[in-house]
């Protein structure tokens, strides 16, 4: 009797999942396609840079009065020597201290790429689940960050999404 529930639960999930519509989009591709994107990206880009240079400025500043501070560390009191090494410290300091204020966990780089591409990637949401609802999809997978070891290209609903968007498939923004 065990057996024979075992195999009508198995054909019943097996039926289940057959039944079950589904597709599959790269949303890295699909921002590609997307100007916007395109543009928040490279406003990135240039933050980042801009403020690399600006960290590594300062601790450049460190190092240069590390050396200064050791050719005249001879000369100096303990006292001076005593206040020299805290300078050093505080400026050491400020330095990390910037780096992880643009580029640490939700520093001013995060929350910048939150700011310019989250709205790009709401509306590639909502793009893809009008798309699900009208074509009566149950899932829809995002190839950009599951491992696929195969999909079938008859599956990628990527340029629907795109041309959804209003946006023209096979030309990426430059």
């Amino acid at each position: 009797m065990k057996k024979i529930i075992i195999i009508f639960a198995l054909f019943a999930i097996s039926n289940v999942v057959l039944a079950q519509r589904l597709a599959y989009v790269d949303s890295e591709y699909i921002m590609k396609h997307i100007p916007e994107y395109a543009s928040a990206q490279k406003q990135l880009d240039n933050l980042s840079v801009q403020w690399q240079k600006d960290i590594e400025r300062k601790f450049k500043d460190v190092e240069a009065m590390q050396k200064t501070y050791e050719a005249d560390k001879v000369l100096l009191t303990d006292d001076m020597k005593k206040r020299r090494e805290e300078e050093i410290n505080a400026k050491e300091s400020e330095a990390s201290e910037l780096q992880q204020k643009k580029f640490g966990y939700e520093g001013d780089l995060f929350k910048e790429k939150i700011r310019l591409i989250k709205p790009v990637q709401d509306r590639i949401a909502k793009a893809i689940q009008e798309y699900a609802a009208r074509e009566s999809l149950d899932i829809i997978l995002d190839k950009a960050s599951v491992t696929f070891l195969f999909a079938r290209p008859n599956y990628d609903r990527s340029n629907d999404i795109i041309t959804r968007m209003g946006y023209k498939p096979g030309t990426f923004a430059k």
